[in-house]
């Protein structure tokens, strides 16, 4: 089964991060999770949660002008690399050339505006789509592909989370 796994609404950037954490809680070495959306929507919010549920070592921030880094593993084993494909624009040869495949063998991977070229990485992979409304709150969209929509069924049903 494929496809939307649930819309949450997160009203401050602290329930983004919260998201995220809840996400890195579940993933391990070879996962992929693509992050879309447009600028200010929150996915490198969502990504700093995510290496705080992986427990990963070092500060998450946008990897806009690396393109790429690595986060070594924490206590659960698992270090994070954290891809900007930005500045790829699209590019199959430069997305190639990060030689992402080796490292979804040994670290969950995150990449933010990789939806075109990324997802040809693996047919397990995870989709969350951030919009950002005029009221200022964002929306996630989780959608899963292959294994993905067992593995993050229910995220968004507890207490402090609200679904559209």
């Amino acid at each position: 089964m494929e496809g939307t796994i649930s819309t949450i609404v997160l009203p401050e950037v602290d329930d983004t991060v919260r998201l995220g954490q809840m996400i890195g809680e579940r993933l391990r070495a070879g996962d992929l999770v693509l992050l879309a959306g447009p600028l200010g929507a929150g996915k490198t919010a969502l990504a700093r949660g995510i290496g705080a549920g992986l427990g990963v070592g070092g500060r998450i921030s946008s990897p806009t002008f690396v393109l790429a880094r690595e986060h070594p593993a924490g206590p659960r084993g698992v270090p994070l690399v954290h891809v900007d494909a930005y500045r790829l624009g699209g590019s199959l040869a430069e997305l190639d050339d990060l030689d992402l495949d080796s490292e979804l063998t040994e670290a969950a991977v995150v990449v933010e505006w990789g939806t075109e070229s990324a997802s040809r990485l693996s047919s397990d992979y995870l989709l969350v789509t951030l919009e950002r409304r005029p009221d200022d709150q964002r929306v996630a969209t989780l959608q899963g592909y292959g294994c993905w929509p067992g593995r993050v069924a229910g995220l968004g049903d507890g207490p402090a989370d609200q679904r559209r």
